[in-house]
């Protein structure tokens, strides 16, 4: 086939289909040459072409008569002097950083690391061996093949968000509602009774754990494991390529496009602070063969080497004008061709470092994400940490950006074990932590509120085991946390003990209500709703199994009453407008109690305290709290109402019934109760 090669456009970047031909155009500072290999619909025989131009720091090139569908990817020629940080290298084919699409999953393989792993001078020779084998291949697409129709989304505000975390194919890789075809992709999540479930638990949004391009770095695959949650990216604009049923980006647009009209929106978690290639001893899949010293933070004193923040090899260098670019151009296209709602960015602080490796609010990525008209209406949620100097953040971010609060986290935790000296930052917890947000504008929902996420215990497991158990992952149980603020109720793992079990299962509800009684943003952990457990494993990333996966076949009793608890609680907040007041609450709304019914006094909270109470103010009726993790009964003089009213309870984590009440009350140990105030 005769192909007609013009000099085309530098941009936009990418393979870009215009129904009579394709312009490819592929950024590199410092390369000498580019070659565009094309290959047929079996990713076999490969054709080099040339790109016959290069501006603006762009090598580019127009093919008359291609179609979308063409498999293609890169060679890009050279210097290769690793002790100055360039490593090009035509051996190894490179995979489009703008491609949407892959024709298969990426697989570590010797061949794209051309060196002997076990010397830590490997990478200092320069690999002759061919890896196109071994490399799947880019696919142009289509993006107007899809149509929206009359979609709409939800566009809820923030003061009316909870958000529900979960894994595209743990989700439903056992779910008996879906056919055994679609379990685990994009298109199990659109099934009928699988939206039926999601809005019957009342969120809001689902947050899909990342979908874009991953592989499963060597060492897994040498254990025969899989990573799991993908948090090593290769690709940023291209969905999981096993996550498609039919092998077509159409079927995520469907799964938007279905939980939209349920009311649902969708949130992706993704990872921009590092990628699969690691450090200096890691594969040559993408960046580091186009232009390494530009894709990466390289050492200033010893550039073959990686500055490194994430714990991943080397960070990311958003610092350059293009890589951000790339970061805010993947970002627009899963906003505008996927619909997508918003974004949880993984270890954010590392994106917001400066040239001197410092994080500030000043950045030039947070200050383009929040002035892009595309992405500002957007939800944007930092995890605001990472693992260099100056790295935790919580609290750091600018007015606009929510937050993961892992403080929240730790101190629910810690307060439903029953550690002293709780209570004082629990009420800041619940309540918001007014001591994080209450400045320069910001907002209670900027809190994100959790007490599990996909890395760390279950809700089951943070009640049924003091240490993790991880063999599973065969690194000696020595990954994953140590301290996860967790307590086995005296026994740790499985057991029958009756007495134990209704200790695990109170605990478990108490906490539950913490997180959705809690003012600021609920995020709720997959599988925590029917108390799924993983067997004290807290670091899943490796199992892409039965372990991880939830089972929706085996509901245990206490499942199936945490579930409907659930239910109660989310019924409850969304009943009550105040559970998502918009600012922070005025002194005067809002009032702390002793059990003798006594308002709290600022020396009671340095008390040993394992137990409050508030009251809020409110003209509909008041709404009365009590946290009482203590572990025997307490008695407890409920405020007075006002004339005509008397106390309802509309709430109660405990496992068992409260009647006659009055103005004294008996509160059972590990409990919550919620009173209404009615006519």
């Amino acid at each position: 086939m005769n192909l007609e090669v013009l000099p085309g456009l530098p941009y936009p970047l990418g393979a870009n289909y215009d129904g009579k031909g394709v312009n490819f155009a592929l950024f590199s500072a410092h390369a000498t040459r580019v070659q565009l290999c094309l290959f047929d619909a079996n990713g076999q025989n490969e054709r080099r072409i040339d790109l016959p131009r290069y501006t603006d720091e762009v090598w580019h090139g127009y093919i008359k008569s291609l179609q979308w569908g063409q498999r293609y990817a890169y060679r890009v020629y050279g210097p290769y002097e690793p002790e100055k940080g360039l490593r090009f290298n035509p051996n190894k084919l490179l995979l489009d950083p703008y491609a949407k699409k892959l024709t298969g999953p990426i697989m570590a393989h010797n061949s794209q690391l051309g060196y002997n792993l076990k010397s830590d001078k490997a990478d200092l020779s320069y690999s002759k061996l061919n890896d196109a084998n071994y490399v799947p291949k880019c696919v142009v697409v289509d993006d107007n093949y899809f149509q929206w129709k009359d979609s709409q989304k939800p566009k809820h505000n923030w003061d009316e968000e909870v958000i529900y975390e979960t894994h595209v194919k743990g989700f439903t890789a056992l779910n008996p509602d879906v056919d055994k075809a679609f379990r685990g992709t994009f298109k199990g999540l659109s099934q009928p009774k699988v939206i039926e479930y999601l809005k019957s638990l009342q969120i809001s949004a689902v947050e899909l754990l990342p979908i874009a391009t991953f592989m499963t770095p060597g060492h897994l695959t040498q254990k025969r494991l899989t990573n799991y949650w993908g948090y090593d990216p290769v690709l940023f604009m291209c969905p999981y390529t096993p996550y498609m049923f039919n092998g077509s980006t159409s079927e995520l647009k469907m799964a938007v496009h279905t939980l939209h009209e349920a009311g649902i929106e969708v949130i992706l978690d993704v990872v921009f602070n590092h990628t699969a290639e690691g450090n200096q001893l890691g594969p040559t899949l993408c960046y580091r063969g186009i232009d390494n010293t530009v894709y990466y933070r390289i050492n200033s004193e010893n550039p073959r080497y990686y500055n490194d923040t994430t714990g991943c090899g080397a960070s990311f260098n958003l610092g350059h004008p293009r890589v951000l670019q790339l970061v805010m151009d993947s970002l627009r296209y899963w906003a505008d061709n996927m619909q997508i709602d918003g974004f949880r960015f993984d270890l954010a602080t590392t994106l917001a470092r400066d040239d001197a490796n410092t994080f500030t609010q000043n950045s030039d990525f947070l200050g383009v994400v929040q002035q892009d008209p595309v992405l500002q209406r957007l939800k944007l949620i930092a995890e605001p940490w990472d693992l260099g100097n100056g790295g935790y953040q919580v609290g750091g971010f600018r007015p606009g950006w929510a937050e993961w609060n892992d403080k929240f986290r730790d101190t629910v935790r810690r307060f439903w074990r029953g550690d002293e000296g709780q209570a004082s930052d629990f009420a800041k917890r619940i309540t918001a932590s007014s001591d994080l947000y209450q400045r320069n504008g910001r907002k209670p929902w900027e809190s994100i509120n959790f007490i599990t996420a996909h890395d760390g215990f279950s809700l089951a497991d943070l009640v049924s085991y003091n240490q993790k158990h991880n063999e599973a992952n065969k690194e000696n149980n020595h990954d994953g946390a140590d301290n996860n603020y967790s307590w086995n109720s005296s026994v740790e793992g499985k057991t029958n003990d009756k007495s134990i079990l209704k200790n695990r299962e109170q605990r478990a509800r108490s906490m539950m209500a913490s997180l959705l009684l809690s003012f600021g943003t609920p995020m709720l952990r997959a599988g925590d709703e029917i108390l799924q457990s993983h067997n004290g494993n807290n670091n899943l990333y490796a199992q892409d199994n039965a372990l991880s996966w939830i089972d929706w076949t085996h509901l245990a009793p206490a499942g199936g009453r945490m579930l409907d608890f659930v239910r109660q609680l989310m019924s409850f907040r969304r009943a009550h407008p105040i559970m998502s007041y918009f600012d922070f609450f005025k002194p005067e709304t809002f009032e702390w109690f002793k059990p003798n019914g006594e308002l709290m006094k600022t020396e009671d909270w340095a008390n040993y305290v394992r137990s409050l109470s508030y009251r809020i103010r409110q003209k509909s009726g008041d709404l009365f709290f009590i946290f009482n993790a203590y572990c025997e009964d307490i008695q407890w003089i409920l405020p007075q109402t006002r004339r005509g009213y008397h106390w309802q309870i509309s709430l109660n984590s405990s496992l068992q019934d409260i009647e006659n009440i009055d103005e004294k009350i008996i509160v059972p140990a590990w409990s919550v109760l919620v009173f209404e105030e009615v006519k």
